[in-house]
C-alpha cells in the first residue's frame, strides 16, 4: 500500500548551532514547550549541527530523543552560520522558514502569534520585534523598533519606506519558503551573512506583514559572538555590501533603493570602524580607507540624503578619505562622554569624621568652626 504523502508543516524553524552549550537548552526549550499542543503538526524544528567543537552534539541528539517532532542534522565540517542556513532549509518543508539563532531564545507566546499571523496575512515576510537582552537580564529596547509601529495590515516597501531601516537581521523575518525561491537568495559565507539577504526580502516582497510584538530575545555580549569579538574576520562586511548592490543592479538597473542602501552601507561601516569591541585599533586606518573605497564605488549618481549632525560630519569625512581627522572626531567625542558622565556621576558620600583626642588642639579647631574648615 502507497504511504500518502504528510501535510507539510505552516512554519519551520531552522537553528543552526555552533559553540552555544552553556545557552542551547534555554533557545530549544523556549520553541518546543511554545507550541501549543494543537499546533505541533503546523510547526517543524530542525538544529543544524555545525561541526560545533564543544557537546552541543550530543546535547541536541539527547534533546531530539526526548522530544518529538524535533529533529538534528549533523554537518562533517564546520561551514559557518550563512551555509548552516542553507544546510537547514533545504531539508526543511515549511511554507514558511524563520532562522532562529541558538544563544537567542522566544519569549512565550510568541509562535502562537507568529502561526495566527501568517494564516491572516499570508505574506512574503513577517517581520517581527525584539529586545535586546543583557547578560545582567535587563531589557533593552532596540532604536530601530519604532519603525515597526503603526503598519496597517499588509504593505508593501513603498508605502513604509523606513522598514528597511529596521535592524537587517534573518531572525527578526518569518519568510515565504516559495518567495525565497523566486528570488533567488540563499545565505553566502562569512560574516555579515545577513546584509545581502534581508535587504532584498524587502525589496522584493510584495506583501510585507509586521508583527508588532516582542517576539525574540536577543542575547547580548556573549564571548564569541561576532559583535563582540575583536577580528579581521569584519573586513568581511565589504564583500556581502558588494553582493547586496550586484543583486540591486540585477534587479532595479534603474537605481531605486539605491541611494538608501547607500546610506546604510555607510552609517553601518562607521559603527563598525568605531567599535572597540570589533576592531583592534591597528585595523582601524585600513578598515576606514576600504569604507572610503565603497563610498567612492557605490555613491549614487543622484546623491542621498546625507544624515545631519555628527553623523553627517562622519560621512563626509568618509567622502573625503580623511582618516585623520575622522581619528581627531572620534577621540574628542569620547572625551566628551567621559566628561558628561563624570559630570552626571552622583558624589561619592562623604564619610563621617574620626574624633581626634579632646587634648589635640585641632580637634578643638575644627569644634570651633563647627563646618569643619581650618
Amino acid at each position: 500500500m502507497a504511504i500518502q504523502p504528510t501535510r507539510a508543516p505552516l512554519l519551520s524553524i531552522v537553528v543552526p548551532v555552533y559553540g552555544v552549550e552553556a545557552f542551547l537548552r534555554e533557545c530549544l526549550d523556549s520553541i518546543y514547550t511554545d507550541v501549543p499542543v494543537a499546533e505541533a503538526a503546523a510547526v517543524e524544528l530542525l538544529a543544524v549541527d555545525d561541526a560545533s567543537p564543544d557537546r552541543c552534539g550530543q546535547l541536541l541528539d539527547e534533546y531530539a530523543a526526548d522530544h518529538p517532532g524535533v529533529r538534528v542534522l549533523h554537518l562533517r565540517r564546520n561551514v559557518g552560520l550563512g551555509p548552516a542556513r542553507n544546510a537547514g532549509l533545504d531539508v526543511t518543508t515549511g511554507r514558511y522558514v524563520w532562522f532562529v539563532d541558538s544563544d537567542d531564545r522566544l519569549p512565550p507566546g510568541t509562535v502562537a502569534a507568529v502561526l495566527d499571523r501568517l494564516r491572516t496575512d499570508r505574506p512574503d515576510v513577517m517581520m517581527v520585534d525584539h529586545r535586546r537582552v543583557h547578560e545582567c537580564g535587563r531589557h533593552e529596547v532596540d532604536p530601530s523598533s519604532r519603525l515597526l509601529r503603526g503598519a496597517p495590515g499588509v504593505v508593501r516597501l513603498a508605502d513604509r519606506p523606513q522598514l528597511l531601516r529596521v535592524q537587517h537581521t534573518a531572525w527578526n523575518k518569518v519568510v515565504r519558503r516559495d518567495f525565497l525561491t523566486e528570488l533567488g537568495l540563499r545565505f553566502h559565507p562569512g560574516w555579515y551573512e545577513d546584509i545581502p539577504f534581508s535587504h532584498p526580502l524587502l525589496i522584493g516582497a510584495e506583501r510585507i506583514s509586521v508583527l508588532d510584538r516582542v517576539c525574540y530575545l536577543y542575547r547580548q555580549g556573549r564571548p564569541g559572538a561576532i559583535t563582540s569579538t575583536r577580528s579581521g574576520r569584519h573586513f568581511d562586511a565589504f564583500e556581502q555590501y558588494d553582493r547586496l548592490f550586484a543583486w540591486l543592479a540585477a534587479r532595479h538597473p534603474d537605481g531605486h533603493w539605491h541611494a538608501e542602501l547607500f546610506d546604510l552601507m555607510v552609517s553601518h561601516f562607521l559603527v563598525v570602524v568605531g567599535n572597540d569591541d570589533r576592531l583592534h585599533p591597528h585595523l582601524r586606518r585600513r578598515f576606514f580607507r576600504r569604507v572610503a573605497e565603497h563610498y567612492r564605488r557605490y555613491l549614487p549618481d543622484s546623491g542621498y540624503p546625507r544624515p545631519d549632525g555628527v553623523a553627517g560630519l562622519k560621512h563626509r569625512l568618509v567622502d573625503r578619505d580623511s582618516y585623520l581627522a575622522y581619528a581627531a572626531l572620534r577621540r574628542a567625542h569620547r572625551l566628551a562622554g567621559r566628561l558628561r558622565a563624570q559630570k552626571d556621576a552622583p558624589a561619592p558620600p562623604v564619610p563621617p569624621a574620626t574624633p581626634a583626642p579632646a587634648s589635640s588642639p585641632h580637634h578643638a579647631l575644627v569644634r570651633s568652626h563647627g563646618d569643619g574648615t581650618e
